[in-house]
């Protein structure tokens, strides 16, 4: 009798140990049903958009194809122009060609003059004291003077370039320096320098021209209106008169494109064989 008691003990055991088993599977069933119910609902909802976009997509024949279709013929337009475009390219407008025979009225103004006052041929130059291609032909100009001492005179009109920094302020210093009858020498010194106006530049050039250095960098601050006002009327006629470039030359008033001796005295000799 005491072992069919242990053996019915044991069974009961066991069979508490299924049931309490049988519970945990089920209430890991649920916690886990629980934790999963939001992303069921999220997979249901984007199952249903697909479905939607779909039925859309395949009922959408009577009103997306012709969008599709209006999109399509707009692409086929611009390819039409960049392919009309392409075998047909615009040539980029050019300016007017210069008229080397039309005579310019060119007034000396104010500005300075190299050479003598009276002579009957003017060379008028607009300069940009910065410009590199100024300080080259300004040689010719030198010999020129040399050659016709009492016939040629050469008018300094200023027109800096805007990408030349240097170009307005060696203008106003040249400007400064005509104050003592230096213009000339101050010109050629800041060319020969690419415009150069620093303080210890400024020094030397003062130094070796004999200027009273004070008295210059005095003109050259305490005057900036009145040397600004001359540029922008330099500038003003130099568009006038179709100035393109520096530097530009004109002959009693007519452009000229000698840039050496020879081509300037051929022109220069001509004119004064009619006076």
């Amino acid at each position: 009798m005491k072992n069919k008691g242990n053996t019915v003990v044991v069974l009961l055991v066991v069979l508490i140990g299924i049931i309490s088993g049988v519970g945990l599977l089920i209430g890991i069933n649920n916690a886990v049903g629980a934790a999963l119910s939001p992303l069921n609902a999220r997979l249901a909802e984007i199952d249903r958009t697909e479905r939607n976009i779909e039925s859309k997509l395949n009922m959408g024949n009577g009103s997306m194809n012709p969008s599709l279709a209006l999109i399509q013929n707009e692409l086929a337009q611009i390819q039409n122009k960049i392919n009309t475009l392409n075998s047909n390219p615009q040539q980029p407008q050019q300016p007017p060609a210069e008229d080397m025979n039309k005579v310019y009225n060119i007034p000396p103004g104010i500005s300075s003059i190299i050479g003598r006052r009276d002579a009957p041929v003017t060379i008028t130059e607009f300069s940009d004291f910065q410009c590199p291609f100024c300080s080259r032909f300004y040689s010719a100009i030198k010999d020129v003077l040399a050659a016709y001492p009492n016939q040629v005179r050469v008018v300094i009109k200023n027109y800096p370039l805007p990408f030349h920094p240097n170009a307005r302020p060696a203008a106003k210093l040249a400007m400064a320096a005509n104050e003592q009858g230096k213009f000339q020498g101050m010109m050629e010194s800041l060319m020969a320098n690419g415009g150069d106006v620093s303080d210890a530049k400024i020094k030397e050039y003062a130094k070796n021209l004999n200027l009273n250095y004070d008295r210059l960098m005095a003109d050259y601050k305490n005057q900036d209106a009145r040397w600004e006002k001359q540029i922008q009327d330099d500038m003003q006629l130099g568009q006038n008169v179709d100035v393109r470039g520096t530097p530009t030359f004109y002959l009693n008033g007519r452009k000229t494109g000698a840039r050496d001796l020879g081509s300037f005295k051929a022109q220069i000799d001509a004119i004064l064989s009619r006076k």
